[in-house]
């Protein structure tokens, strides 16, 4: 899937010889030799990854809109969430769906205390032991570090994992930076899962 997903994206972004890719897709386009030799790739800052994406505060009983926010948002640390315990931050990028994601929801887990990442994952119900082995594998912690469940009404895994457990967190990132770090480890989970079948 994250190989034709990318060729999409490369197709649609070519201009002329040269291209603009962020970290994870260049390597990636390399590794894969997506790309002609004549291609010159424009290296293109991470920080501004998720500059167009939809995001709202609601609130984590009710479901209420709180307030639609703007990219500046993006610039605060996460923190914000563990001091307003009783919101969560929705977050819609055109990124995830080249790693299969649907829409994603971040907030602070009230029995555990961790940063909680929730969505939707495009993967065959048969990749669930592979998933669950890189969960596994990869997110550190103790109880309550994922949990995942295949959603037969809409052919998703519904997955649940503290992001406190992925290499890299720091609780004074920025929401920016988190949703970079939740990018990066979903796509190194989908190198993965191509590399298995």
């Amino acid at each position: 899937m994250l190989k034709k997903q990318m060729e999409t994206y490369i197709s649609k972004t070519l201009k002329g010889n040269s291209i603009e890719l962020h970290t994870e897709e260049k390597e990636y386009a390399k590794k894969h030799q997506l790309l002609t030799d004549d291609i010159t790739i424009v290296d293109k800052d991470n920080t501004t990854r998720f500059t167009d994406a939809y995001t709202e505060l609601s609130n984590k009983e009710s479901e209420e809109l709180i307030k639609e926010e703007s990219a500046a948002f993006l610039l605060q640390p996460i923190e914000y969430l563990k001091t307003n315990k009783d919101e969560f931050l929705y977050f819609e990028s055109s990124w995830f769906n080249i790693i299969g994601v649907e829409a994603l929801s971040l907030e602070v887990d009230d029995v555990f205390g961790t940063y909680n990442a929730m969505f939707g994952l495009r993967f065959q119900k048969k990749m669930g032991d592979a998933l669950k082995a890189y969960f596994t594998k990869e997110v550190q912690g103790d109880i309550g570090t994922f949990s995942m469940m295949f959603n037969q009404g809409d052919g998703l895994w519904d997955v649940n994992f503290a992001l406190n457990g992925v290499k890299g967190f720091k609780e004074e990132i920025s929401f920016n930076e988190a949703f970079n770090l939740i990018y990066h480890f979903l796509f190194s989970l989908n190198e993965t899962m191509e590399e298995e079948q």
